[in-house]
């Protein structure tokens, strides 16, 4: 579902960041949508995200205090997201002007092919965008290594009750 009083085709990708995860693209939308999961790997940042179009998309720092704001755009679980994405810095906001954060997450074989479009409805210099181009590879590298630790420890977790009395050698 995609809200309609808002002309997202005027908005064009100033950074795109792709990234491949050894997971699936329902943990990637929980990771992306939940306040706990995203503080593991957001900088202790919490979304809170209302995950209807024109529902609320805010990120609180870790004292709770407002740190983004915005409103869900579009909505396809567990497919696609997309928000207005306000820093609560007014002098970067008014450089800025109105954001896109979209994020794609499709299944590309064993993985999930993640792709993140921060998009402006005009053009922004670089030195405003240095930003989000150094943030936004930390924040999904984090992502990707939160995410494939959690699989890691649980294929361990496997084989160690295998390992420990599963079924091989079970005298048959």
């Amino acid at each position: 579902m995609t809200r309609t009083d808002l002309d997202i085709t005027k908005f064009k990708p100033a950074i795109v960041y792709t990234i491949y995860i050894a997971t699936t693209p329902e943990k990637v939308w929980q990771a992306l949508t939940s306040a706990e999961f995203s503080r593991k790997y957001f900088f202790g940042n919490a979304v809170e995200v209302d995950l209807k179009v024109g529902g609320a998309y805010i990120v609180r720092t870790p004292d709770g205090a407002l740190h983004i704001s915005g409103e869900v755009i579009e909505c396809e679980p567990p497919k696609k997201l997309t928000v207005t994405f306000n820093v609560n810095w007014p002098a970067l906001v008014e450089k800025l002007g109105p954001t896109l954060v979209t994020y794609e997450i499709e299944q590309a074989g064993d993985a999930v092919k993640l792709t993140m479009l921060q998009s402006h409805d005009r053009a922004i210099s670089d030195d405003i965008l240095s930003g989000g181009r150094q943030g936004w590879p930390a924040i999904l590298s984090s992502l990707k290594s939160v995410l494939e630790n959690r699989q890691r420890a649980r294929h361990q977790d496997g084989a160690t009750a295998t390992d420990a009395g599963g079924t091989e050698g079970n005298g048959d």
